[in-house]
């Protein structure tokens, strides 16, 4: 059983066996070339070993882009404020002097700021508790 060379399809968009099963997950598609970039790409595939060569043809030739710019990093999580969690420790550090308190009160903080970001049902609770127990020591006279 002597395996064949794998090559490119001869035709552009000509179906590649298991392609599908690729695409199926694929949320690309075939960008348009230069002749200079389709001229290298086939140069760069004809230069690549069998196995890797195996790999192209199950993605399928079409598909396969190896001028792809690299993906971004993972989106940087925000609130509705669009503030990052370490946007938000920053700004309650310098209004409430967070940095000088100990590690417990900055742990909290970290929790919370964590939390609110994640949208974390329990931080919600812990927010709606203190409102509501803020407004009943205002009410009782025992703050300002």
């Amino acid at each position: 059983m002597g395996d064949a060379p794998s090559r490119p399809p001869a035709a552009p968009g000509a179906p590649q066996p298991g392609a599908a099963a690729a695409r199926l997950f694929a949320e690309e598609v075939p960008r348009n070339l230069t002749a200079e970039q389709a001229r290298l790409k086939r140069e760069i595939y004809e230069k690549m070993n069998p196995r890797r060569r195996k790999f192209v043809d199950r993605l399928g030739y079409d598909l396969w882009d190896p001028f792809q710019a690299p993906k971004d990093p993972l989106d940087i999580r925000t609130e509705r404020s669009q503030r990052t969690a370490q946007d938000l420790l920053d700004e309650f550090s310098r209004a409430h002097g967070a940095a000088s308190r100990d590690r417990a009160y900055r742990a909290g903080a970290v929790e919370c700021a964590i939390g609110v970001i994640n949208k974390d049902e329990k931080f919600q609770g812990i927010f709606d508790f203190c409102l509501w127990y803020h407004d009943l020591l205002k009410k009782e006279g025992h703050l300002p």
